[in-house]
Parts: structure tokens; sequence; C-alpha cells
């Protein structure tokens, strides 16, 4: 039966109210002629950029506020801690998909956009100048942070990615594949056309979901691997960072995903 408004019952859709979008193009060159275009390839960079400066200008003001061998004798119950951290990453991921989920869909996030490629919901040429960009984005915010806490940067690890100690890199490993499943699976479904269809609301509120589920993946793996499940924040800093274990780390565990 079906009720008013066109929705069917058990969650079923008619004819009026959803159409399955059709697939992206595998290669859209239509695409290059378009300003709207660009100005998403912008709107990546810039976003990746301010959430890398300020997420790991969270993690060095955290690191140098607990230092306990620090000329102000650090208080290792003070700072953010990690909860503050988690919630610096989730926050900053809900503010900037709310921002630039309009202009280039929110992606920030190479693992997202290649997730969404494969759901041919973006073109390839469109997901390789995101992850272009969204890498570039990540170098040169981690960048800003070295110029303004040059102090503090490279003593504190620089934000970078490294494996913790007793953990291997198969604990590392599948520990990253569930948090980036977590993330990329949110973002399915905060964004599923069906669900947008059926409840008006949800594309206001589809930024609040993925950056909870950002968080809720840092609470849980900032012991293990710093957290990565964006391969933009790990290169980012381990290219402006540039020390041995970091790289050594992201190789090894990479090395075993292939």
């Amino acid at each position: 039966m079906v009720k008013d408004g066109g929705v069917a019952e058990h969650g079923s859709f008619t004819v009026k109210d959803y159409h399955d979008p059709p697939p992206a193009p595998l290669i859209d060159a239509a695409e290059l002629t378009k300003w709207s275009f660009y100005r998403a390839i912008i709107a990546e960079f810039i976003a990746t950029l301010l959430f890398l400066y300020i997420t790991v200008l969270t993690v060095i003001g955290y690191k140098s506020q607990t230092d306990t061998n620090a000329g102000h004798g650090g208080d290792q119950c003070g700072g953010v801690g990690v909860l503050g951290i988690a919630w610096a990453f989730g926050g900053m991921i809900f503010v900037l998909v709310y921002c630039t989920a309009g202009i280039s869909g929110g992606h920030i996030n190479p693992a997202v956009t290649f997730g969404l490629f494969l759901a041919r919901k973006v073109s390839m040429i469109r997901a390789i100048m995101y992850m272009v960009a969204q890498c570039l984005g990540a170098i040169c915010g981690v960048g800003l942070v070295k110029a303004f806490q040059k102090a503090y940067y490279k003593k504190y690890g620089g934000g970078a990615n490294e494996l913790a100690d007793g953990y291997s890199t198969g604990v590392g490993l599948s520990a990253e594949i569930i948090g980036t499943f977590v993330l990329v699976y949110t973002v399915f479904s905060a964004t599923d056309p069906k669900r947008s269809a059926r409840d008006s609301h949800v594309p206001v509120l589809a930024p609040l979901p993925i950056g909870f589920a950002v968080f809720m993946v840092h609470l849980a793996t900032i012991p293990i691997t710093g957290t990565g499940i964006n391969p933009a924040r790990s290169f980012g800093a381990a290219v402006i960072y540039n020390q041995e274990k970091a790289w050594d780390d992201q190789v090894s565990i990479f090395g075993k995903k292939l």
C-alpha cells in the first residue's frame, strides 16, 4: 500500500518520489571545460589544508602541554587529551563537509573519493584531481603548522602517523582498514539518495554522522597508529615531518596491504 507522497510502506519507493541517479561517466572530458569543476578542486584543496592545520596544531599543542620534561613542567592531566584530539578531527570534518558539500561534495579524503569513484558517483578525472588537490592541501596545511610552530613541530612528532610501540604492522593495518571502512560506510549511508528522498532533513544532517564517525574512529585507533583513515592526512604529515620512522611505518603497512 502506498501512502500519501508516494512513499510505500516497509521503506520501499515508487517512481513518483525516487529515481536512481545514473552512474557518472568513467571519463568525463566535458568537466574540464566547466568552472564548477575547478571550483570544486579548489574547495577540496582549501578544506584539506584547513583540516590538517587545525588538527595537527591540536596534536602538537596537547603534547607540549603534557610534556613533563618541558621547561614549564607539563601536566599529564593537562591539555585537551585524546578525547579533545578526537573532537578536533571529527569537529573539523563536520564543519568542512558542511561548508564544501554543495561545492565539491565535501570529500576531504582520498579514501572517500576513491570509494565514490568505485561506486561510479564521480568520474575518473574528477577523482584523480580531487586526490591530488587533497594531498597538496594536506602538505600545505602541515607546512603552515611547521612555519608557525617551528620550536615545537619536530620535538612533538609533527602530527605524523606512527605505529605505537607494542603493535605489529598487521595490527596497525587492520585498525586502519576497519577505521576507514567505518568512515566510508558512514559517508555512503549519510548521502544515500534513497534516504534523501524519504527524509528531507538528511542532506542537512549528513555532515554530522560523518564527523561523528571520524571522532569515534579516532578514539579507538589513536593509541595504535595515531589514526590515519585519510591518506592525504598521513601523507601530508609525513612529507613535512620527513622522519624515517614515519615513512617506514607507512611503507610497511602499505606493503602489507598490497
